[in-house]
């Protein structure tokens, strides 16, 4: 079977930044509901589409394709009182965007603590990097209707309830 809307496909991968430095890999498949689900960057589905197990593929992602340009105005500086005693450079801190209202809630990473300050950073790590995304398609099937019905992979290698 190939890779078309509705398949689950199984991968093995590897992200690499621009100069080959590995940043993830995994060796057990990870698995995604394939046709716009948002299981896995918009960039590796266009590309991995048609192919079927045991193809190889490696796509190249400009930030817009992957975690996004660096947004400097998402690093800010809070006062040292607002967080535990213990805190720590690369702990992390889940709050609100700055005037934001609402529920949505980012993901704060500590850059820098000073007697003073604690220094946050919103963006993803590797937010404005090019990345390379490859690997090997191990498994492709037809979803089933529950998994449809979810907009996610069930079972072995995917999402669980």
């Amino acid at each position: 079977m190939n890779i078309e809307k509705n398949a689950v496909v199984s991968l093995t991968y590897e992200l690499t930044d621009a100069s080959g430095a590995l940043l993830e890999k995994n060796s057990e498949p990870i698995s995604y509901l394939h046709g716009g689900y948002d299981g896995i960057f918009p960039a590796v589905e266009e590309v991995l589409h048609g192919k079927a197990v045991g193809d190889k593929f490696s796509v190249s992602m400009e930030p817009d394709d992957a975690f996004g340009e660096y947004e400097h105005e998402l690093v800010r500086a809070e006062p040292r009182g607002m967080f535990p005693k213990d805190v720590a450079v690369g702990m992390q801190f889940e709050g609100g965007a700055e005037g934001d209202d609402d529920e949505d809630y980012m993901l704060y990473t500590v850059t820098e603590v000073t007697d003073d300050e604690v220094t946050v950073d919103g963006n993803h790590p590797l937010a404005g990097k090019k990345l390379i995304f490859s690997g090997v398609i191990t498994g492709v099937r037809a979803a089933t209707q529950e998994e449809l019905a979810h907009g996610h992979v069930h079972g072995d290698g995917g999402h669980h309830h």
